[in-house]
């Protein structure tokens, strides 16, 4: 039997990340798999010289955990950033693209929404505070705050277009807690904004970026570094509670015997998983919506498309009643995505708007993409490239009470000491909050390694170096000093050291439920995380926070 530190379960970002972090931190662990390829959804292929981005597009370089462990990989130099020839927005509006400036007060200098629906919007400075213990979603915010044609026309758009949602059945406070921080802190939104700019911050589009192969390099990057680690095409048949920790039906592969066990799959998964260990955390998991999505890839050449392509891409309201949610106009976002004088458009379909969308024919979705960018771009002909990614199960949806439901999985997974879930539906689906969540998960483990004790497998070990460049010896425990992603994750304090206080850092944020953190990470967005920057420090140093 194959005994190990951890297990994770699901070789996604979230899995990958988690795994590497525990091997800088030097403890034994082994990934399982069910596809053949690791990454999720994080999938980017070259087809004749287009690439097409399967899954994610984008990463936010200014959030501090997807900074460091780019660097911890070496992948600084792979980075490209977004585009000068991004100059605008685009919204449809009555059948074509109404194109905006970039800065978020543009939509009072366009014509996008009507002069009324302008004059409320800049109303909203004198706009009571709502009650901050009320659980709103987008157009609930949207429509107290800025108005109806705002909401319907710009809320809904980018609720669309950022989650695969409805404004309508999406919690505010999960998805923008940012907006609703900058109601309680300043009154206004839009206050808000005009003193961020006057201070001189970025604007957040600015800091998107991606690698030169797209956002498939991340998890290929981590597969390679966790080598024989990380195991393909495994499913996990049974699991089951031992004295010392847990043990793990692999099938054919045979049994696995670990202290730990990270759940980092679908919340679907989690949920069949977590029946045989928490039935509680499994009904939690099993509520959890993620409607079907398709992403329909067209490259053309250049003199097929008539529109400039100036833009990030365009959104869609639900008011127009069309069937692509939006597009992505991916050379103009990163250049090398089209071979010279070609140009690509990435369309979204499905979601909540419209699930049962995304399970068409994939020639079907094709022409009506081609229908659409011919009335909106001036597309003409037959497209050099067209290939259709479609997810049955999608993105999972942050409903009205998703903050409480996610309390109650942290609440009930504290019964169940050594047993953790990291994911797209804790913090967010976005690259960069998967990885947050996945560092911060990867710490609980370590300490509840180092409280538990006892000796670590060998799934680690003739590794040589661990990720971070630290020594490792033969049973992959590390020796001498921290490699540099140790210490931004953990401080200065080796592994094996229980009794050594953390080292360097600020207190971790834990979601404290009845009075003790629980065994989950503290994944509940903060309108400090959630705006995309938090500081530097609060993602490095071992938490001092009991768990």
């Amino acid at each position: 039997m194959t005994e190990v530190d951890t297990v994770i379960v699901g070789g996604g970002v979230s899995g990958l990340t988690t795994a590497h972090a525990l091997r800088a931190a030097g403890h034994s662990v082994l990934v399982l798999e069910r596809q053949v390829r690791p990454g999720g959804n994080a999938i980017s292929e070259r087809i004749d010289g287009f690439l097409m981005e399967h899954g994610p597009s984008t990463v936010n370089h200014g959030m501090t955990g997807i900074a460091d462990l780019t660097d911890s990989l070496g992948l600084q130099k792979l980075r490209t950033d977004l585009g000068a020839g991004v100059r605008k927005r685009y919204l449809t509006k009555d059948g074509r693209l109404e194109g905006l400036g970039l800065h978020p007060l543009s939509f009072l200098t366009s014509g996008y929404l009507s002069f009324a629906g302008r004059a409320r919007i800049a109303a909203e400075l004198w706009q009571p505070r709502g009650d901050p213990d009320a659980e709103e979603t987008v157009a609930e915010f949207g429509t107290r705050r800025f108005g109806i044609e705002f909401t319907e026309r710009v809320l809904d758009s980018l609720v669309a277009g950022m989650f695969a949602g409805d404004a309508r059945r999406t919690e505010l406070g999960f998805v923008m807690p940012a907006l609703a921080a900058m109601e309680r802190a300043h009154g206004s939104v839009i206050r808000a904004v005009l003193r961020a700019r006057l201070s001189g911050g970025r604007m957040p589009a600015r800091q998107l970026s991606s690698w030169r192969e797209g956002i498939g390099t991340l998890p290929r990057a981590l597969a390679l570094r966790l080598g024989h680690s990380l195991r393909t095409g495994i499913t996990v048949r049974r699991m089951a509670r031992t004295p010392h920790g847990f043990t793990i039906d692999a099938g054919e592969r045979g049994s696995i015997r670990a202290r730990a066990v990270v759940i980092a799959t679908q919340p679907h998964v989690a949920a069949q998983i977590l029946t045989q260990l928490e039935p509680g955390g499994a009904d939690e998991c099993g509520r959890m919506a993620a409607p079907s999505l398709a992403v329909v890839f067209l490259g053309y050449r250049r003199d097929q498309v008539a529109h400039p392509l100036d833009g990030l891409g365009y959104l869609t309201p639900g008011c127009e009643g069309r069937i692509v949610n939006g597009g992505l106009f991916c050379p103009t976002m990163f250049a090398g995505r089209a071979p010279a004088n070609h140009v690509a458009i990435a369309a979204y379909v499905g979601g909540a708007r419209a699930p049962d969308h995304a399970r068409l024919p994939a020639r079907t979705l094709i022409d009506i993409v081609r229908g659409e960018l011919s009335d909106l771009a001036g597309a003409v002909g037959k497209p050099v490239v067209a290939r259709v990614r479609q997810w049955p199960i999608g993105l999972p949806q942050f409903e009205p009470g998703h903050s409480r439901l996610v309390e109650r999985l942290e609440q009930t997974l504290c019964d169940v000491p050594g047993l953790y879930v990291t994911g797209n539906y804790l913090r967010g689906m976005s690259v960069g909050a998967c990885v947050d969540c996945a560092l911060d998960t990867a710490r609980r483990v370590s300490r509840h390694l180092g409280r538990t004790g006892g000796d670590r497998g060998d799934a680690n070990a003739g590794c040589g170096l661990d990720d971070a460049g630290a020594d490792l010896d033969e049973a992959g425990r590390q020796v001498g000093e921290p490699g540099p992603f140790h210490r931004r994750l953990f401080g200065d304090r080796l592994p094996n050291c229980p009794e050594q206080p953390a080292g360097g850092g600020v207190q971790h944020q834990a979601h404290l439920v009845r009075g003790s953190a629980c065994a989950v990470p503290a994944c509940l967005p903060t309108a400090t995380s959630s705006a995309g920057s938090p500081g530097r420090s609060a993602l490095r140093g071992l938490s001092r926070a009991p768990s």
